[in-house]
């Protein structure tokens, strides 16, 4: 048996405006400084206001947010008892409302081992309410989250269907300013949802169809949004594929690029959009050599060769590396700056994470520690897999 969970999805121009239907007294923003520094706190305020509701702001939070950020968080919200949480921002921001609306409704949990086998009774005092302002992390349609733990250097990818939002922002005008790095970073996290949700072993019926869209709009649209911020069909669908991803992905599961991408960011501090990205073409040509796979269907979808598998899968690798070019995204760890002294000496350190993390299990071919290893070296050097 699986659930499929969404939550309530408003989309399009002037999106925004749905937020005046809410019934309540009371919103609590879960965000980040450059939100209320650029003025998207206030905006959504306004539309909150016109529903009769006052509001409280967090905005402390941090790029790949840690489990100290969520329980200040939590605390500050018990204190004001809004009966809305509102995650706004880019993934980090939504990650961080889920976990601490849990514990605010649920204050004897342990944010570290968020799990979907606990029953936690969210919805006692508030909803969640989760508004992108990136087109990659889909974490507005996800019951997923991913918090960090900085005592060990390690992200914790955690989720229960309960955190699933009620109600999600889809808002096109929000993400205009974003600038081509991150347009770029997010959208191949976006390719990188896609992909794994509909190659991972828990895919399923329902999903498929999400996934092959959101691949589809990926190659169709990022290259224009990177390109020209301006160009609003090209932001609008690339805002709608990453929701439509997170529907995709958070339905079925990630895998294998998305331990490694864990692992690095948590290690040296890379994007999560960048680091899972880097590793897709990688963990395609890995899984693919063991056969069995899915990424025909993909390259067939996308109007690629693919007589075979192996060769639907060369295409898919071959099209993913072409639009990372295009959009100028590293092909390799040494082309993100990563010395190579101090990225062996973490190897051993970025093996355990990955195997640590429960997206690893999920991946067609299972990859072990001599499997890891040779991975993490083969993304440093840009050397395609050939094992």
């Amino acid at each position: 048996m699986w659930i499929f969970s969404s939550p309530r999805i408003v989309f399009g121009e002037d999106a925004l405006n749905y937020l005046e239907e809410l019934r309540g007294r009371r919103a609590f923003f879960v965000t980040d400084a450059n939100m209320v520094r650029l003025g998207f706190v206030e905006r959504v305020q306004k539309h909150l206001r016109a529903a009769g509701l006052e509001s409280a702001v967090f905005a402390d939070v941090e790029p790949e947010p840690s489990l100290q950020t969520v329980r200040r968080a939590a605390e500050q919200m018990a204190q004001y008892q809004p009966d809305w949480v509102i995650g706004l921002g880019g993934g980090s921001a939504m990650d961080a409302a889920k976990a601490a609306w849990l514990l605010y409704e649920c204050p004897t949990a342990d944010p570290a081992a968020i799990n979907p086998m606990e029953t936690y009774g969210l919805r006692q005092k508030a909803r969640l309410v989760a508004i992108p302002t990136t087109s990659g992390t889909g974490s507005e349609t996800t019951w997923a989250t991913v918090l960090t733990d900085t005592d060990i250097g390690m992200k914790l990818s955690m989720g229960t269907h309960e955190l699933t939002p009620d109600l999600a922002i889809v808002d096109p005008s929000l993400v205009t300013s974003m600038p081509p790095r991150i347009t770029a970073d997010t959208g191949m996290d976006v390719l990188t949802h896609a992909v794994e949700g509909y190659t991972s072993t828990m895919h399923n019926d329902f999903s498929d169809g999400l996934c092959l869209k959101a691949t589809a709009l990926v190659f169709q649209y990022l290259p224009r949004a990177y390109a020209n911020g301006q160009d609003m069909e090209a932001r609008e669908h690339m805002h709608n594929a990453a929701s439509i991803a997170g529907l995709g992905f958070g339905n079925s599961m990630a895998a294998l690029a998305h331990a490694m991408g864990h692992s690095l960011g948590a290690v040296f501090h890379v994007p999560h959009g960048r680091s899972v990205g880097l590793f897709l073409p990688y963990v395609i040509e890995f899984t693919a050599n063991g056969g069995g796979t899915r990424y025909a269907d993909i390259a067939k979808f996308l109007d690629l060769p693919a007589e075979d598998e192996a060769q639907g899968a060369a295409s898919l690798v071959a099209a993913i590396r072409d639009l990372q070019r295009r959009i100028d995204f590293a092909t390799s760890v040494q082309q993100l700056g990563v010395d190579r002294e101090d990225f062996e000496a973490a190897l051993p350190k970025l093996i355990a994470n990955a195997e640590a993390d429960n997206q690893l299990f999920f991946n067609a071919r299972f990859a072990n520690s001599e499997d890891l290893a040779k991975l993490f070296m083969c993304a440093y050097e840009g050397r395609s897999v050939d094992f």
